[in-house]
């Protein structure tokens, strides 16, 4: 077990180093000039020329990436921005391990943009967790236990009719009728939980999460149902059967348990996923997000911080994978570690 586990976690974080390299070279191997937006506007060939030095862009992309890396590691001195450098030459700005970089549009660390915008992300992709797993949980059983029925057809008709609309579509009704136009909930605007309290951060977040979640509780429902469907056939459950156990105990304990593996791997590559940044939801509905710092950042060119969120992003997958193949020990049996 611990073997199998040292060696998922050494994978990973060969995969890791991988992304960032991988990142790091489509970004700064482009011919965009970085330092262009980091000196400013109204800055000279000259003031270009010596922002690009300070910032070592002047060097291969290899090197680059050794101090990327290196930030990540032990940290990284930033020189400060344009104003402060004229008054004080020396000034730097320490960014503290894992750097992910400095953003010079915004006048500040990478890890402090994310520091601000994660709790948006996590928030929304918690709370559209919890409703896509027990929908789509709950509605998959339902449709299996009722094979053929009218209950079963409505539901996997109502999933098709999820999947046929774009999230983007999904978003855009229920802030125009839902919360604009209906009033039916009120318009939705993120309150941290230490401003607003349980009941302001949750009511804000519902039509959001709701929003991001429909599509994925579509997708659960159908996967549920057919997992539920195969496991039902198995010679245990006949055995569980036989024996005389109740239905529910059947049903939850046996079927339940043996389809919950590959339900397990969709849910943590998809909550690894959001808390990437749910960039259509967040955007729609103007939540600081990492979503949104995405898409402002790509908009106005700002490379280290699409890079740090990018690195981040596929850290949370990468760490994800392997929380979820460790757990698969832990949930079915069947399976073997070597």
């Amino acid at each position: 077990m611990w073997a199998y586990i040292v060696r998922r976690l050494f994978i990973g974080v060969a995969l890791l180093l991988a992304l960032t390299l991988v990142t790091f070279v489509l970004f700064f191997a482009s011919p965009v000039d970085p330092a262009r937006y980091a000196c400013g506007k109204n800055c000279s060939e000259q003031q270009r020329d010596q922002a690009r030095a300070a910032l070592g862009y002047d060097k291969p992309v290899y090197e680059q990436w050794g101090l990327f890396m290196k930030g990540v590691v032990a940290g990284r001195d930033f020189p400060a921005d344009e104003e402060l450098r004229a008054a004080a030459p020396e000034v730097v700005t320490h960014c503290a391990a894992p750097c992910l970089g400095y953003s010079h549009l915004n006048s500040s660390t990478v890890n402090d943009l994310v520091k601000e915008a994660a709790p948006v992300s996590i928030s929304l992709a918690l709370v559209a967790l919890v409703m896509w797993l027990v929908g789509g949980v709950l509605f998959g059983i339902l449709a299996a236990v009722f094979k053929g029925s009218f209950i079963d057809r409505g539901i996997v008709g109502l999933t098709l009719v999820a999947y046929a609309f774009p999230t983007f579509f999904i978003a855009v009704f229920f802030l125009k009728y839902f919360a604009v136009k209906w009033e039916l909930w009120p318009y939705p605007t993120y309150v941290s939980l230490a401003d607003g309290g349980l009941a302001s951060w949750l009511g804000n977040l519902i039509v959001p999460a709701f929003t991001l979640a429909l599509v994925f509780m579509a997708g659960y429902v159908r996967m549920t149902r057919a997992f539920m469907l195969e496991s039902m056939t198995e010679d245990y459950i006949r055995t569980a059967k036989a024996k005389g156990l109740k239905q529910r105990k059947v049903l939850f304990k046996h079927g339940l348990r043996a389809a919950l593996t590959p339900l397990v791997t969709m849910t943590g590559l998809d909550f690894a996923t959001l808390l990437g940044g749910a960039i259509i939801t967040e955007s729609v509905f103007a939540y600081p997000g990492l979503g949104l710092l995405t898409v402002q950042a790509s908009d106005a060119w700002d490379l280290p911080t699409v890079i740090g969120v990018v690195v981040l992003a596929g850290s949370f997958v990468i760490l994800m994978n392997i929380i979820v193949d460790i757990s698969y020990a832990f949930i079915d049996p069947r399976v073997r570690l070597g």
